[in-house]
């Protein structure tokens, strides 16, 4: 069972990936019971990730569905057992929203990472200040204990970039930049801090200016998350205000990686987008003097 008693988004990337291979291979699920010696509920349950497949049964599952490929059948049985991992963010799970825990965990066992922000600065890109400026401004009041609870959290979160852990990619917009939502003095701290991130060798971040017109205001933020040595889009999570959605459906995975790949294509380049952060940075500490 996966480690917090619910289906977890390790355990339901398995599952997804298994009923994939099993539909193509025209089974059902209680053919596919017969082949675990299982009753058909289990089958049914490590499909929709409430329960974990143990690597016997994968391997015996993906035999009967003619799934030969060696490094699909090492990644399905690796995500098995990481399904039981506990992860370091667990350990602040009274303090954080389910939905929160399942984009901490795409991030922490994704190999490349895309988010689009319209508005905000990225949480993998915030300082402290401004993710507890933000978290101040918040019209839900949020405690000044678990503000600094959450701020741990995205502390080490940003390790994961820091260490060179996945490529990281991001598209902001330019009132992201231009538009200080916060203290000007947070704002400039902050935009020193993405010029410094962005000259990591795993770091790329670009500005959509605003002449790139409607294009910046078609979609939400978003982040796209790769599990694989390739940059292929398996899952993207939105936030809302009802909190955070996992997209995981093909076509859904397919729209956002275009509209990343567009975004990406109208924004400046990396080095342009340096050079106007650099821009406004001199301008905000032009007006301060």
């Amino acid at each position: 069972m996966p480690v917090s008693g619910r289906p977890t988004v390790r355990s339901r990337r398995l599952g997804s990936a298994l009923k994939t291979y099993r539909l193509a291979a025209k089974l059902d699920q209680l053919q596919a019971a017969e082949v675990i010696a299982a009753h058909q509920t289990r089958v049914s349950r490590i499909e929709t990730g409430h329960v974990s497949a143990r690597p016997l049964e994968i391997r015996a599952l993906l035999d009967a569905y003619e799934v030969h490929d060696s490094g699909v059948r090492q990644k399905l049985e690796d995500l098995a057992r990481q399904s039981k991992r506990r992860g370091w963010w667990l350990e602040h799970a009274a303090h954080l929203r389910a939905d929160y825990l399942d984009h901490i965990a795409l991030e922490d066992d994704a190999t490349y990472i895309r988010e689009w922000q319209p508005v905000l600065v990225p949480g993998l890109l915030q300082t402290l200040s401004y993710a507890e400026a933000i978290a101040r401004g918040n019209p839900h009041h949020i405690a000044p204990e678990r503000i600094a609870q959450l701020g741990k959290v995205r502390e080490s979160r940003q390790a994961k970039i820091q260490e060179g852990g996945a490529t990281y990619s991001t598209v902001l917009g330019e009132s992201v930049i231009a538009h200080p939502l916060v203290d000007v003095e947070i704002h400039r701290e902050q935009l020193a801090a993405i010029l410094e991130v962005g000259r990591r060798k795993n770091v790329t971040v670009q500005v959509l200016p605003f002449s790139a017109g409607v294009l910046g205001a078609v979609t939400s933020d978003f982040s796209a998350f790769s599990f694989d040595s390739e940059p292929v889009v398996e899952a993207v999570t939105l936030e809302n205000l009802r909190g955070t959605s996992v997209l995981e459906d093909p076509e859904d995975l397919t729209a956002y990686a275009n509209m990343y790949d567009l975004l990406r294509s109208s924004a400046l380049a990396p080095e342009p987008s340096a050079k106007l952060i650099r821009s406004i940075l001199r301008s905000l500490k032009e007006d301060a003097s």
